[in-house]
């Protein structure tokens, strides 16, 4: 016959029969709940089951709530970018890395763009010096089919802020 150790409460009721233990559970008016069956003996806790499922439901969602999803933003380029158009997406990957999203930072290639994959990888790997203090790459540029396409994550160490906003027009005239 199997030995456990029974806790009422906050107190040790010692090592019983699991039978013994049933009886002082019942008495009570309360369950008999294994919390610890890999230890020696195995712990079994008297507690209401019902209270006990709900605080871990509780538990379970809380942890849930403070959870972070990182999602992978995609930024799309085009080898002929003209520089408003690439300073405009930089900032947005900067901003999405402050988030803590991944971002998938792609060149498109149409027609004959295609024959020359150096343009867009130039591309990329400016993007990448000019984001190197808050962005590690993931993955190096690489070509697949008519894109090449290189992902970045935020720094670990550097800091979670988006970059400011620039003033609006009623801030311009004060």
């Amino acid at each position: 016959m199997r030995e456990i150790r029974v806790i009422d409460g906050e107190t040790q009721l010692g090592i019983m029969s699991p039978q013994q233990a049933l009886v002082i559970a019942r008495q009570k008016g309360l369950d008999l709940v294994e919390v610890a069956p890999t230890a020696q003996p195995p712990v079994c806790r008297i507690m209401d089951f019902g209270k006990y499922q709900y605080q871990e439901q509780k538990r379970a969602r809380e942890a849930r709530k403070h959870q972070r999803v990182i999602e992978v933003k995609e930024i799309k380029f085009r080898p002929k970018v003209d520089e408003h158009d690439y300073q405009f997406k930089k900032s947005h990957i900067e901003r999405f890395l402050a988030e803590g999203d991944k971002v998938k930072a792609t060149i498109y290639f149409r027609g004959r763009e295609i024959a020359h994959p150096e343009i867009g990888r130039r591309i990329l790997e400016r993007l990448i010096q000019e984001l190197a203090e808050v962005a590690v790459t993931e993955s190096m540029p690489r070509m697949e089919g008519n894109t090449m396409h290189t992902i970045l994550s935020h720094k670990p160490g550097a800091k979670l802020q988006a970059p400011k906003a620039p003033p609006t027009t009623a801030q311009n005239q004060a």
